[in-house]
């Protein structure tokens, strides 16, 4: 820069003279660096040279230049050969590398075939003395298929039925199916039309659910055939299908005593009706879908071509009666104002004090309209402050309809068109009206505007038609008393919720719950078992609850009439309807136990030890289940409710056709193309446009496909995912990070296997004998820090604790520590060395013990792998257990704490982690002369007795020498600390 002074460097400072003996000791140290130099650049000069001569071959010689490389060929398709049931033949030795088809072939069927899934029972024909473990697996509907979900709930469930069946219980996993009434119905209605041309009511009733039947015969059970692919260990003798007799009188049993103890009640209520299936809904069938404001829609049973206007406030203007005045209103279902029967205002709302009492004129029918005032149905601050009350289809107005004593007029005839209620629009279909009335008010100068309006449109789940509010007859339970007791029972401990957010849901759910509507317009399902009275000579109202009487069958119900109507002539008739499918499934942990009979099973099965289930489902499912438990059968059905998580997507999107991300178990356990997910989309009834959205989803999250993981690998993921927490982001990279991982285990079993030797004998005792070397001690002791965990992790439910521990143990200390160490002394020649030979059999003998004790650690979680490995062990002298299954789970040993051993061992293999780092500073890797110094005598005596272990572990080292801390330190080396008391050198 211009601006600035020239800067002279300043003079070197005066060397200071050396004495003629440093001068020299200099000298000579220069003159070392020097030579160093030299040969550095003599070996750099040789190596180019080297380079130089190699490319000038393979310039002259070009089809040497590169090897040719031949391509393996495919191994060939696996084909499962064993005869189904029998046992798969190990007498061929040990395949080279993990398949996860081949592995998993043939087992299952051959542990149902030994009953190894059925409870075990002591001498005495009762449950053994170490207790019980019962789980009644959530029955998924007979129409389903799996989804990740049910694959989530076996993976839990099954890793704790098969720990608790090791640790020596009587054991229950109940399988079984829920008839599905809506879902199923829909099923077999479309088939015969499809097939036949025909509907239900071509058939009737009675032929009809034969229809379902033999539908269900021929497919229900392919969701069974799904879970055997998973592995769960059911006890299929015991499966249970909810339409089965004996589930079936439980269901009218349950009716029957809460009809007569006044719990269940006829009356006429609001309920969620489905046009499109003609049936009152459950609020879980229901789902809402929310829109940002303006949008057409088009409706199930109309002409797709038609759009309907949805996500808008449709404001409009009733005239006061016998006044000027108007008052203006706003909703988004302007269809239901010819139902309206009252006009809220806000008791302070200064603007219409002086309209209180008064009424308005409806335009289109003869009606006039009270103006009331209600605080609790009106904010003064939002819209106009006026609110149109329609009590029999809005279920906040059916409330203030009951509040203020209002008419409720039903406009809606069962087939989605209105009633004479609806005056000049009878007839028409109720979105065509919605159209209709928006002109006629515009005509009449009464429309006032539309705004957006962000919403939530109610969607049956089955049909995806609209739902509307509608007043009906059903029959209804009272939830308060039940849901009081269900709640205490958490209070007390007798039932416990994990995880604690789910405990908070129960007590907030179970405090603000409503009767409810166990009425379904179905044939499908069971039959409501009760029976209107009609006596001879007299009217009553089939509304009237007291004119209806229940039981198992007629005349049950006939002799219950007699009792209640003495000396009447009277005839019976059935209730058409069946009932919600939960009012059935609600009583599975007894009934399939055999309730209302005290059996074998109730005695000794019930109540379950856990259920365990989403936590979406703990109100619809679970809190049903404790309410009639409690009332039925005076327990909690249950000790425990796990709630496992949600799975969505590795963006933790949830799983929807549209996105393409919906993950079938299947395709993860056998791996699927890219082209063959894009083929599943065409399978189902998504539109073109949602098809090619969901193809560019998969494109994006799966270029490949998906990957051949296996279901071992599947099931330890989402353990080893679940957490506690409410949402899983599954990502299949992941999955296949444990498939990789499988191939570990296998390789790492056939290493060992070949350690072991054809004419190993195991010591008939897992137990220390006393001569254990260091390692082989810090490894039993890692082995019992692992079973520990495991159990602990097990116990609490910590599924993602539990799988580390195993994997932990598995990779970390077994793999790449202990076999390690043990692979030299296992390959020494030990003729004429009787030293050496015990050191050899003590060695193969530790890790036989913690390649059985890692197995069945690994079990609950890997059915099928550690099965296949188990089977290729010896079995110790007195020991004939023919399967893991059966094989007894570690748990915490004392003999196999050696904390002292385990602590000098880590300081080992600190030591070795040191050499390594050091070895790869210097990019090293065979031929490495290594020292280790250290002032501390009893280390320096440690290090020299694991020199062996040092060496095998640090690998590549070919010298090693241990430094007490007089030692001259070695020249020419690298230097590191390893620990707080000793010094590793690598010479460079």
């Amino acid at each position: 820069m211009s601006d600035l002074k020239e800067q002279k460097p300043a003079a070197p400072a005066p060397a200071a003279e050396l004495d003629p003996a440093a001068a020299a000791k200099k000298a000579a140290k220069e003159a070392k660096n020097e030579e160093k130099r030299l040969a550095k650049l003599a070996k750099f000069n040789a190596k180019k040279a080297k380079q130089e001569e190699t490319k000038k071959v393979e310039s002259a010689n070009p089809e040497k230049k590169k090897k040719k490389v031949v391509k393996a060929e495919p191994a060939p398709a696996f084909v499962n050969k064993t005869p189904k049931g029998e046992k798969k033949d190990m007498s061929e030795p040990i395949a080279s590398s993990y398949d996860p088809k081949a592995v998993e072939s043939a087992w299952y069927d051959w542990w149902v075939k030994e009953g190894l899934f059925k409870p075990e029972f002591g001498p005495d024909g009762k449950p053994k003395p170490e207790g019980t473990f019962v789980i009644p697996a959530p029955p998924p509907n007979v129409t389903g298929s799996l989804h990740i979900g049910h694959a989530l709930t076996v993976a839990i469930q099954d890793a704790l039925v098969r720990w608790n069946r090791m640790l020596g219980k009587t054991v229950l996993f109940n399988p079984g199916t829920d008839h599905a009434g809506i879902s199923c119905q829909s099923v077999v209605e479309k088939m015969l039309w499809k097939e036949r041309g025909i509907t239900r009511h071509d058939l009737g009733r009675e032929a009809f659910i034969k229809e379902v039947f033999a539908w269900k015969d021929k497919f229900g059970d392919r969701i069974y055939t799904q879970f055997e692919r998973l592995g769960a260990s059911f006890d299929w003798d015991r499966a249970v299908f909810t339409m089965d007799p004996k589930p079936s009188k439980a269901v009218r049993e349950n009716f029957i005593r809460l009809h007569r103890d006044g719990i269940v009640y006829r009356a006429n209520r609001l309920i969620n009706w489905c046009v499109q299936l003609n049936t009152a809904l459950s609020n879980l069938e229901v789902e809402n879908k929310e829109i940002p404001g303006r949008t057409l829609m088009s409706v199930a049973g109309y002409d797709p071509k038609e759009k309907f206007e949805f996500g808008v406030l449709n404001e409009f203007a009733y005239e006061v009666e016998g006044t000027g005045e108007r008052i203006i209103v706003a909703t988004t279902r302007i269809e239901t104002m010819l139902g309206d029967s009252a006009i809220a205002v806000h008791p302070d709302d200064k603007r219409y004090t002086h309209l209180h009492g008064k009424f308005v004129v409806h335009p289109f029918v003869d009606r006039r309209i009270p103006i009331v005032t209600d605080e609790l149905a009106v904010d003064m601050e939002f819209g106009t402050g006026a609110v149109k009350i329609t009590p029999a289809h809005d279920f906040n107005d059916y409330e203030v309809g009951k509040r203020h004593d209002l008419q409720f007029i039903n406009l809606l005839n069962d087939d989605g068109t209105y009633n004479d209620n609806a005056g000049p629009y009878a007839g028409m279909k109720r979105f065509h009206i919605r159209n209709k009335i928006i002109e006629d008010l515009k005509a009449k100068g009464l429309f006032v505007g539309v705004k957006e309006n962000p919403m939530a449109i109610p969607i049956c789940s089955k049909s995806g038609d609209i739902i509307e509010p509608l007043m009906k007859p059903q029959w209804w339970v009272k939830c308060q008393g039940m849901a009081e007791k269900a709640m205490k029972a958490v209070t007390d401990g007798e039932l416990k919720i994990a995880p604690k957010v789910s405990e908070g849901d129960w007590f907030r759910w179970l405090s603000n719950i409503n009767d409810w509507c166990i009425s379904r317009q179905l044939w499908w399902g069971h039959r409501v078992p009760a029976y209107f009275v009609k006596i001879e000579g007299e009217t009553h109202d089939s509304i009237d609850d007291s004119m209806w009487v229940s039981g198992q069958d007629e005349a049950d119900a006939r002799a219950e009439a007699e009792r209640k109507f003495p000396g009447k002539k009277f005839t019976l008739e059935q209730d058409p309807d069946v009932l919600d499918t939960w009012f059935s499934s609600g009583l599975w942990p007894f009934s399939i136990q055999g309730w209302p009979e005290q059996t074998f099973e109730m005695e000794h099965f019930y109540p379950a030890s856990l259920l365990e289930t989403g936590w979406d489902i703990l109100f619809f499912w679970v809190a049903r289940m404790v309410m009639l438990g409690i009332q039925l059968t005076g327990k909690v059905p249950f000790a425990e409710v796990l709630c496992h998580a949600m799975i969505r997507d590795a963006h933790g999107r949830k799983m929807s056709k549209s996105l393409g991300n919906v993950i079938d178990p299947v395709d993860v356990i056998e791996g699927i193309s890219l082209q063959g997910l894009h083929s599943k989309l065409y399978e189902g009834n998504l539109d073109p446009r949602e098809i090619k959205k969901a193809e560019a989803g998969q494109k994006a999250d799966f270029p490949k496909g998906i990957p051949e993981c296996g279901t071992d690998a599947l099931r330890f993921a989402l353990c080893a995912y679940t957490t506690g927490g409410r949402d899983i982001n599954l990502d299949i990279l992941r999955v296949e990070g444990y498939r990789k991982f499988c191939n570990k285990l296998w390789n790492a079993t056939r290493f060992a296997l070949m350690k072991l030797g054809d004419d190993f004998k195991p010591f008939a005792s897992a137990e220390p004998t006393g001569k254990e070397s260091l390692a082989d001690k810090w490894i039993l002791s890692k082995l019992n820090k692992c079973a520990t965990e495991t159990n602990k992790a097990l116990e609490e439910r910590n599924f993602m604790a539990a799988t580390n521990a195993v994997y932990q143990f598995w990779l970390y200390d077994l793999c790449d520590v202990y076999i390690e160490v043990v692979k030299p002394i296992c390959d020494a020649d030990t003729t004429g060395n009787e030293a050496a030979a015990e050191r050899k059999i003590i060695a193969q003998n530790t890790l036989y013990t913690c390649l059985e004790a890692g197995l069945k650690l690994m079990h609950p979680f890997m059915p099928f792998v550690t099965e296949e490995l188990f089977q290729r062990l010896v079995r110790r002298p007195g020991q004939e257990i023919s399967t893991i299954v059966k094989a007894s789970y570690p748990v915490a040993n004392k003999a196999y704490e050696f904390t002292d051993a385990e602590k000098e061992f880590e300081t080992v293999y600190d030591t070795v982690k040191t050499i390594r780092s050091v070895s790869v500073q210097l990019k090293q890797k065979k031929d490495i002369v290594a020292s280790i110094q250290t002032a501390d005598a009893k280390l320096a005596k440690l290090f020299e007795s694991e020199k062996d272990a040092i060496v095998a572990l640090a690998k590549g080292v070919s010298e090693l020498t241990i430094l007490d801390g007089a030692a001259q330190v070695p020249a020419d080396s690298e230097a590191a600390p390893a620990g707080e008391n000793a010094t590793v050198y690598i010479r460079k």
